[in-house]
Formats: structure tokens, C-alpha cells, sequence
């Protein structure tokens, strides 16, 4: 009897990282630790480099997982499970800024079989004054539009650079099978190489979507988002539950401090860390798949070609807006954990500090102050939660939340709720007047799964193009935002842009609404958006595609531009 086992294979597609001057690097994932790894390249793919191979900490699935044979709840898995990722990655050197090479990776297997991926091309950093085309994307999350915007990129665009997101690349982080093959064909890898499967349904018609072929020959820059941040870690409870439960570091240590006979009684630095970070949250999946130009850190800044791009580490955990007795939300505490503080939610606390004088804040002082940032003839700051929007994620403002705790006269709770003062916001108060004293013309955002876009008395420019999936919809007019009853209302706007900017109606060709009048917003389960910037005339031009209409044109219906 002859048992066939199953080909290895790569588990995705090659996709390039950190460009220099005269490298970059190239990275891929294998569900094998293999022998050897390398990638071929140049004249006849004859030379060769080995890549450096590390194992994902963190990888999981679980009962909510859609993959390999699991298509309903906890059939294969019924509680977390390890799976087990290799990463590889080499730097190609020696290259020629504007000289575009051809590649391909290698993996041996431990058995001696040679899995192989096409041949892409890669190239080093381009040079200032090189004409670009940058795609500007964000909230993918396996979102049902997602697939076609991307497929729509490349029908649409040729020759995209590289690829600008402004976070949430995925929902669950620590979920393997969202970034690498979910069976329902819109993972986050798959979607970004054109390898995706997504099966789209609209009034009766299914049309199948690839993605775009893309980060194979174009390097990707992310931001990190709040769906990039894994909350307290268990081996028992689910990964939404985990994701879904973030703790404040503070409020961690100060239990620690309290019971460290007990935690951690050898008294451990390696330990105490240990237990800090998997009792908060933590960014390890991300982290560890993306190379990060700033180190150890989820913010950073680099050159390509006239950009100096500046990602920032702005998100906050998203909780629920309800005040029902049982939601742990983003105004209040659940009544059952009123006694029970370690068990508290506290509101929605923010991941990394940037107010003034925070190490972040230093940071982007630093950068805004470069020789780098100041020659460079586009700067251009991303970032996940928006400063300007029309969306509903902008509630409350960007803050710490300030807890509240009501008692009766025998000093019993009767509710713990949270305010976010308004004229506390750290990206208006204290990021803001930083980017309009350096000068920079473009502030590039997501969280709220729309398009819109606003501009600032000192002519700033705000884009939130991240209408890529399902929306959660834009307040104008006779739609509110919900407001807590009882809160200090000129906190919260219920309408409009809470930071007081007009929308800008798209000048090309705006969508609609029902009694004709040109629409400031796209925020549609049926439409999507995308939006590049090309260097060669400082333009970024906005596009839309209807997918109820599988066979229609892709239009652009809004440009500007950004002066140098």
C-alpha cells in the first residue's frame, strides 16, 4: 500500500521589506522548519542568499477559526492551539536604486524537497525624483470588499510602488489562518499577492475575486491599528475573547506589585515581564511577521523616493458604545465586576502614550527635526485612528479615559463609567500642532471604514480611505452618533467632523444621495474605495468600484494635490 503525503508548499508568496539605498529585504512563511532557505536573484536567478529563520511565538486557532477542514464553530479546534509558522527572511544587497531584478525563494525541506516561488522582481529604495505610484489602504480585516478593491488596484493602476496601511490588516492577530489561508479566500497575504479565493455575492450574482498581485514586487509600510493588538493571553479562553480583553499596563503592575510574593516569589526580571505583557496586551504576531524600520518599536519613519513617511503608534482598544448593565464598554464597567477591579475593562484605553512629552511624542519631535524629514519634498504622517472624521470610531476623543465611580451614602458602588474630555484629545492638542509647524501636507488614517477627506486652515490635508470592507456608516444630517444620556454633551459630537473641519464633497464625480445632492463621504456596503499617490505630479486620486455591478468601470471621483 502506498500512503501519499502531502506536498509541502510555501505558505505564501514572497513580499519584500525595509528597502535601502542598495537592499531590501524579502520574507516568507513555511509550515516546516526546513534545512535551508535562500533566495535566487539577478542575471539567470544565479546568485544566492540564505534567510535567517525564526518561529511565530504566538500563532494560533481556535473554535472561530475558518480553516483547512473547519468551516463551522470547534470542529477541529475546540480551545487555542498552537500552530507552528516559520518565518524566513534575506537581504538582497548590491542592488541599483531604479534597477529592477528578478528573484525567487527556496525553501529544503528537512527530507531534502525543494519548494520553490515564482519569480518576482525587487529593487532597492528609489532615488528622490523617481516618479511613484503609492496605494493607500487600510482595514482589511477579511472584509467582504476587500478582495475586489485589490483585484481593482491592479485592473485600474499600473506599476503601483508600494503600498501604504493605515492598520487593521486583520481582525484577530494571534489568528494564523487570518493572515495566511482563512477557507473562505480573504486572507490578508492572499488578497496582497492576488492568490485570494473570495466568493462575493451580490443580488443573486457570485463573482469570485483574486486580490492583486502586489507585495511580491513592491515593498509594504503598515501603521498599526488597534486589530494588530492581542489582549491577556490564555491558553483556554477563545481568541476573540482574548483580542476583546485588553488591561491597562498600570493597572497590571500595580497588581503585580501587590501579589509578587505569589506571581513570581524568585523574584525574576524575565518572569515579571513575561507576566506583565501576557496579563495586558501585546503586538508579538505583528511584530514579528512585519520587519519594522525602528526597532522593537510600532512606529517609525523612512525615505522612499520624495517621501518621508512618519507611521505612528495612535490606537486605542475599541469598546462597545452600550450602556446595558452587562457590557464591559467604552463608557462603563459591567454591574458584576463593580467589586472586582481586575476584572474591569477600563473604558478605551489607549496601547502607546503620545501626549506631550510621552517617549513617542519625543520621538516624532526628533524625526519632525530631521535633515531627512525637512529635505524631503513630501511628508506624509500615518497613523490608524483618525483625527478628522465623519465616522463613528472618532467618538469618544483620543484620550486617556478619566473613571468616574458613583456610590451611594454607605459608599457602595452604583456605577463606574468613564468621560473623555474633549480638550484633552492628544492628536489635536498635542500631534497636530507638531505636523503643522513641520510643514506636512498629508495626514493618512483608517477606523472607521469610509472615505472621506478634510483639509485644514493651514492647508493640511486628511484622507480616510479605508472604505475597503463592510462600513459602519457616516453621521450627517439626520444620522447620530449614539451620545451616553446623562455625559457632558459638548464632549461629543453626534454629527458632522467632532474637530470642526467641513468634509470636502469629491470634485471629479461624488456619489449621490436619494434626492441628488453630491455626497462628502463613501460609506457603502456595495461600493469601495481606493486611493494613490503619484509622486510625479503630488496628485492622490480617489477611485471607486460598485460591486453590484460586477462588469462595470472603476471611476475616480475625487483628486487634490499636495504642494511641495
Amino acid at each position: 500500500m502506498i500512503v501519499l503525503f502531502p506536498q509541502p508548499k510555501l505558505l505564501t508568496d514572497p513580499f519584500l521589506q525595509l528597502p535601502t539605498e542598495n537592499s531590501v529585504r524579502v520574507v516568507w512563511f513555511t509550515e516546516f522548519p526546513g534545512s535551508r532557505h535562500f533566495v535566487s536573484y539577478g542575471e539567470n536567478i544565479q546568485q544566492k542568499v540564505a534567510a535567517k529563520t525564526t518561529k511565530l511565538s504566538r500563532t494560533r486557532e481556535d473554535k472561530n477559526s475558518r480553516v483547512g477542514e473547519q468551516t463551522s464553530d470547534g470542529t477541529v479546534y475546540q480551545k487555542p492551539t498552537q500552530r507552528e509558522i516559520w518565518r524566513h527572511e534575506a537581504e538582497v544587497t548590491n542592488l541599483t536604486p531604479g534597477v529592477r531584478v528578478p528573484y525567487q525563494v527556496s525553501s529544503i525541506t528537512n527530507q531534502g524537497g525543494t519548494v520553490k516561488s515564482e519569480v518576482f522582481s525587487l529593487a532597492a529604495k528609489p532615488q528622490a525624483g523617481t516618479p511613484l505610484k503609492i496605494l493607500l489602504t487600510s482595514d482589511h480585516q477579511l472584509k467582504p470588499l476587500t478582495a475586489a478593491n485589490l483585484q481593482k488596484v491592479v485592473e485600474t493602476i499600473d506599476n503601483i510602488d508600494a503600498v501604504f496601511l493605515a492598520g487593521d490588516l486583520i481582525n484577530i492577530p494571534d489568528r494564523a489562518s487570518e493572515w495566511f489561508d482563512d477557507n473562505r479566500g480573504g486572507a490578508f497575504f492572499p488578497l496582497l499577492q492576488g492568490r485570494g479565493n473570495y466568493q462575493l455575492e451580490k443580488n443573486g450574482v457570485v463573482t469570485t475575486y483574486k486580490g492583486g498581485s502586489l507585495i511580491q514586487n513592491v515593498p509594504l509600510f503598515p501603521a498599526i491599528g488597534n486589530h494588530e493588538v492581542m489582549g491577556k493571553f490564555s491558553t483556554e479562553v477563545g481568541l476573540n475573547e482574548q483580542f476583546n480583553n485588553p488591561y491597562p499596563r498600570q493597572a497590571a503592575e500595580k497588581i503585580y506589585q501587590q501579589n509578587q510574593q505569589t506571581i513570581n516569589p524568585e523574584n525574576k526580571p524575565e518572569f515579571q515581564t513575561e507576566w506583565i505583557k501576557n496579563n495586558t496586551f501585546n503586538s508579538d504576531t505583528y511584530t514579528e511577521i512585519f520587519t519594522l524600520p525602528n526597532e522593537n518599536k510600532n512606529y517609525y519613519s523612512v525615505t522612499f523616493g520624495d517621501i518621508r513617511l512618519v507611521s505612528l503608534y495612535i490606537t486605542n482598544i475599541w469598546r462597545n458604545p452600550g450602556l446595558n448593565q452587562n457590557i464591559r464598554g467604552k463608557y462603563r464597567e459591567r454591574d458584576q465586576d463593580f467589586n472586582q477591579p481586575e476584572n474591569w475593562g477600563y473604558g478605551q484605553h489607549i496601547f502607546e502614550p503620545i501626549k506631550k512629552g510621552s517617549e513617542q511624542y519625543q520621538w516624532l519631535q526628533q524625526e519632525l527635526n530631521s535633515a531627512e524629514f525637512k529635505q524631503a519634498k513630501y511628508k506624509i504622517v500615518m497613523f490608524h485612528h483618525p483625527p478628522h472624521s465623519l465616522g463613528d470610531n472618532i467618538l469618544p476623543a483620543y484620550t486617556d479615559p478619566v473613571q468616574i465611580i458613583d456610590r451611594d451614602e454607605a459608599g457602595n458602588i452604583q456605577m463606574i463609567r468613564y468621560e473623555y474630555p474633549k480638550s484633552d484629545d492628544y492628536i489635536i492638542r498635542d500631534v497636530m500642532p507638531l505636523l503643522e509647524q513641520a510643514n506636512v501636507q498629508f495626514v493618512y488614517y483608517g477606523h472607521s471604514h469610509l472615505w472621506n477627506r478634510f483639509v485644514s486652515e493651514s492647508g493640511i490635508h486628511f484622507l480616510e480611505s479605508s472604505n475597503v470592507g463592510n462600513t459602519y456608516g457616516a453621521y450627517l444630517e439626520d444620522k447620530r452618533r449614539f451620545i451616553p444620556p446623562g455625559f457632558q454633551i459638548k464632549n461629543y459630537s453626534a454629527v458632522g467632523d467632532p474637530n470642526n473641519l467641513e468634509p470636502v464633497i469629491p470634485n471629479l464625480r461624488p456619489i449621490l444621495s436619494e434626492n441628488g445632492q453630491p455626497l462628502p463621504y463613501i460609506a457603502s456596503n456595495d461600493v469601495t474605495a481606493f486611493s494613490i499617490f503619484d509622486t510625479a505630479t503630488g496628485t492622490v486620486s480617489s477611485y471607486y468600484f460598485d460591486t453590484r455591478k460586477p462588469d462595470s468601470e472603476v471611476v475616480k471621483f475625487d483628486e487634490f494635490v499636495l504642494k511641495p
